[in-house]
């Protein structure tokens, strides 16, 4: 089994190509699979093959002419008694009179047009020279995907000794194999390489698939489970709700928590009772509160003497919780403190020393806190805000700031539990699902940029805060701010004189925060902004969102902008600015959130469109997207594939370590079995 893991033996210049497919070993190469086949093990009559079919014709060169049209065209007459078909290639070379010669046999396939005359054509077909001991192949063709200068037959000659040669391993039990109904999975490699007609008629391709679906999903499985047992081994300190704290701040909340809420929060008091550190993923649409979540479990590490921080990706998302998290225990005479980098060096200094001598007991701030010179008296609980945002490496530097500190990861983007099941298997995982009572409906509406003054009259119209929100264009900062600049003196012009304020990316912090401030205290009604403010930013009186060249944006960031509005008791507006002509994705987006409020629905839509890798971003814990699997047609595949990891990991760690290797072999920093 081992010879599978050596690598490839080819010229430097092939394996550089290989490299760039990731092939690198044997087993690379068996895995390799076909992206389709061409059936060349049938000869189809002239007669019998219609427009549109992929077929091979066998007849003899009757002509052999040059078109001499726009561009010449050369056309090859073959026959087979049966009728006449042209074969049209547009490039040729000055040798086809000798490769066309009249009555020479020749195969050719590919797929069956007709011409203006009605005549049959193959444009470029694949020709072979036969004779009368050509035999026709017993199996399809298969086509590999390749890169430039790596040709098809390249890929046949080292891919058919491997198959010949190789002793593919069996780890699954013949007793699981019937379970599940499986083939052994030589059996269905084989299959996929050299798919017969037989075969293929009888759906033997889609069961030696569904075999490398099971086989991938099961690695997977076996390093998230690997990686969530690791990780819930940590010893950590036990922290027991004492009801001083705790109680306190929700005796003197406006709200009651949702059963939502209620539930989550009990799943993290759990966690953090138990002397193993915590691990747990909290998800929650838009305004579900989330935050008052997380407070209430800081709590709990303050009530046993410890301290709590909360980490955010972004200065304007972390100055947000610092302001709701002091609102919030102003009255517990706790020490709250803000750390950020735009802070003096004094002020940071004076941060340091608090933190170090246990007179802060929540921080809450940006990467700033994850400097050398922050020193925590006894961290026990981390909350990482948008975790996804942050490096596995910057989730351990945390980690080290106290001993095995309890985590608690939040994210307001919405992802499928199918998704979720897959690729945060290594967490456990809370999920707010209502929304609180009182938010008022969100009325999206589709409107083409040619009426923007329509929109310039209704904000008129409506004395209520706006928020105008200019996209990422082309990926460029530049272009982005002068898109929102050039739109802000656009407002300021036509809206006169409504007072117009602006923030983007590049402001320093002390400036949008002065921004943010003159909008939530109302003394700008429209506040032009480039996607920063996506993110936490809360303003309840705000009750109309613009968002310029929306069909550029994804469902998601659509979903979380749409989500700064109707935070108040104000019906609430959210108006799509998009440009025509839409692209087929760009109008699935937008008939997507037009029809739908529900994050997790829209994040459903969103798998569909765009697969798991963009909704996921980079999830950093590095694990590899699937190649074979799909995560919405292959959920009961997937939780078998869970089953069968749990139990190889327990009775045969040893083959459940070797067949993660085996699979990753070169992408060894994915593997934590």
């Amino acid at each position: 089994m081992q010879q599978l893991l050596q690598p490839i033996n080819a010229p430097d210049k092939t394996l550089n190509k290989l490299k760039i497919l990731g092939l690198n070993t044997l087993w690379d190469l068996l895995l390799h699979v076909p992206l389709r086949y061409e059936d060349l093990t049938k000869v189809y009559k002239v007669c019998e093959a219609s427009a549109g079919m992929q077929v091979q014709v066998e007849g003899e060169v009757v002509s052999c002419d040059i078109m001499q049209t726009r561009t010449p065209q050369l056309h090859v007459k073959i026959s087979d008694s049966n009728g006449i078909i042209i074969l049209v290639f547009f490039h040729f070379y000055p040798s086809y009179k000798t490769q066309y010669q009249i009555g020479k046999r020749i195969r050719a396939f590919g797929e069956i047009k007709l011409d203006f005359h009605g005549n049959k054509t193959i444009i470029h077909p694949k020709i072979q020279s036969v004779s009368t001991t050509t035999e026709l192949p017993q199996s399809f063709t298969p086509i590999y995907s390749t890169t430039n200068g790596l040709t098809q037959n390249t890929l046949h000659k080292l891919i058919k000794p491997v198959l010949s040669n190789s002793i593919i391993p069996e780890i699954l039990a013949p007793d699981i194999l019937k379970q599940y109904n499986l083939i052994p999975l030589d059996y269905a490699v084989n299959i996929l390489h050299h798919l017969t007609a037989e075969q293929f008629n009888q759906g033997m391709h889609k069961v030696a698939l569904k075999r490398l679906k099971f086989d991938e999903l099961l690695v997977q499985q076996l390093i998230l489970r690997n990686a969530y047992v690791h990780k819930h081994q940590g010893e950590s300190v036990i922290l027991k709700p004492r009801a001083t704290h705790t109680k306190a701040l929700l005796n003197d909340l406006a709200f009651s928590l949702t059963k939502a809420q209620t539930r989550v929060l009990a799943e993290i008091y759990i966690d953090i009772a138990k002397p193993t550190q915590m691990n747990r993923l909290l998800q929650g649409d838009v305004g579900s509160g989330k935050t008052i979540v997380a407070t209430l479990a800081m709590l709990v590490a303050v009530e046993n003497g410890y301290q709590a921080c909360i980490v955010a990706p972004t200065e304007i998302l972390a100055e947000q919780h610092y302001i709701k998290t002091k609102n919030l225990l102003q009255k517990l005479g706790l020490n709250v403190v803000w750390l950020s980098g735009s802070l003096k060096a004094s002020e940071k200094q004076e941060v340091y020393t608090k933190i170090k001598e246990n007179r802060a007991q929540i921080v809450i701030g940006t990467h700033a806190v994850l400097q050398k010179k922050v020193e925590f008296y006894n961290l026990a609980l981390v909350v990482i805000d948008e975790q996804h945002r942050f490096g596995v490496e910057q989730r351990l530097v945390l980690q080290s700031k106290g001993k095995n500190p309890h985590q608690l990861m939040m994210s307001a983007t919405p992802i499928p539990r199918t998704l979720a099941m897959s690729y945060y298997a290594d967490l456990d995982l809370s999920i707010i699902d209502e929304l609180p009572p009182g938010r008022t409906p969100i009325k999206t509406l589709l409107v083409n940029n040619k009426r923007r003054h329509e929109v310039l009259e209704f904000i008129k119209s409506h004395n209520q805060q706006v928020y105008w929100v200019c996209p990422l264009i082309d990926e460029s900062d530049t272009l982005e701010l002068e898109s929102a600049v050039n739109t802000f003196n656009e407002l300021t012009k036509s809206l006169a004189p409504i007072k117009i304020g602006l923030i983007h990316g590049r402001l320093k912090t002390v400036e949008k925060t002065n921004i943010m401030h003159l909008f939530q205290q109302g003394e700008i009604q429209v506040l032009v902004a480039t996607t920063v403010i996506e993110v936490g930013v809360d303003v309840p009186n705000a009750s109309i969102m613009v968002i310029e060249h929306s069909e550029r944006m994804g469902l998601s960031q659509l979903h979380q902008l749409r989500g700064r509005v109707g935070r108040g008791n104000i019906e609430s507006q959210c108006i799509l600015l998009y440009q025509n002509p839409l692209g087929e994705i760009a109008k699935q987006r937008l008939k997507a959130i037009f029809e739908n409020a529900d994050g997790y629905k829209i994040a459903h839509e969103d798998l569909l469109i765009r697969g798991p890798g963009e909704i996921l971003g980079s999830r950093q814990s590095g694990l590899p997207l699937l190649r074979f699997a799909n995560l919405e047609e292959d959920l009961d595949l997937l939780n078998n594939a869970k089953t069968v990891a749990i139990d190889l990991l327990e009775h045969n760690p040893e083959l459940a370590k070797f067949y993660t290797k085996l699979w990753y072999s070169s992408k060894e920093h994915f593997i934590s079995v």
